[in-house]
C-alpha cells in the first residue's frame, strides 16, 4: 500500500492506494510517513485543485471496497455535479428503491472517497443532514461550492439537482 498526505481546509487527509488505484482518504489526527505512488500524487494534485477552485471532476481511478448496494449508492454520488445537492431520498430513488432512504444514508455515510465521492452533497429534506467528517466540512465543502446553506429549510432549488 502507497501512502500520502495533503493539508486541507478541513485538515490532514491521508490518501491511501494500491499500484492501480486510490483504496481510501480519510482525515488523519498526524502525518504518518509518507510512501507516495503515481495514484496518490494525482489525487493529491486533483484535491489541492478542487480547494483551490480549479477543479470541479477527479477522475483518478477508485478501488471502493463494499456490498453491491453501497457500491451503487457510491456510484450515484459520483454523478452530483459539483455546486448541486440531492436528498437522501432523491438518492434512494436513483438507486432503484425510493424506500431505502436509511440504507442509502448508510451507505452515503460509509463511502471510503469523501470529496471525491461526493457525499458532501447529500442533505437531509429539510435541511443539513449529516456528514462523516463532521458539519463544519460539510458546511465548508458545499461553501465552497457555492451552495447556499439554509438556516432552518430545505436547500433552494437552484442547487438541487435532479438525476436523469
Amino acid at each position: 500500500m502507497f501512502t500520502d498526505y495533503l493539508e486541507t481546509p478541513l485538515g490532514l487527509l491521508r490518501l491511501t492506494a494500491s499500484e492501480s488505484a486510490l483504496c481510501k482518504v480519510d482525515l488523519s489526527e498526524e502525518r504518518g510517513a509518507r510512501t507516495p505512488n503515481t495514484v496518490t500524487r494525482e489525487a493529491v494534485l486533483q484535491l489541492s485543485e478542487y480547494f483551490l477552485k480549479k477543479r470541479e471532476d477527479f477522475s483518478v481511478p477508485l478501488a471502493p471496497q463494499g456490498t453491491p448496494f453501497q457500491k451503487c449508492v457510491w456510484a450515484a454520488l459520483a454523478g452530483i455535479p459539483y455546486g448541486k445537492v440531492v436528498t437522501y431520498g432523491q438518492l434512494a430513488a436513483a438507486v432503484g428503491n425510493a424506500k431505502a432512504v436509511r440504507a442509502a444514508a448508510s451507505a452515503v455515510g460509509k463511502n471510503p472517497f469523501p470529496i471525491l465521492l461526493s457525499c458532501h452533497r447529500v442533505v437531509a429534506a429539510n435541511g443539513l443532514g449529516g456528514f462523516a467528517w463532521g458539519l463544519t466540512a460539510k458546511r465548508t465543502l458545499l461553501q465552497l461550492e457555492g451552495v447556499e446553506i439554509p438556516k432552518k429549510s430545505a436547500f433552494s432549488e437552484n442547487f438541487l439537482f435532479t438525476f436523469p
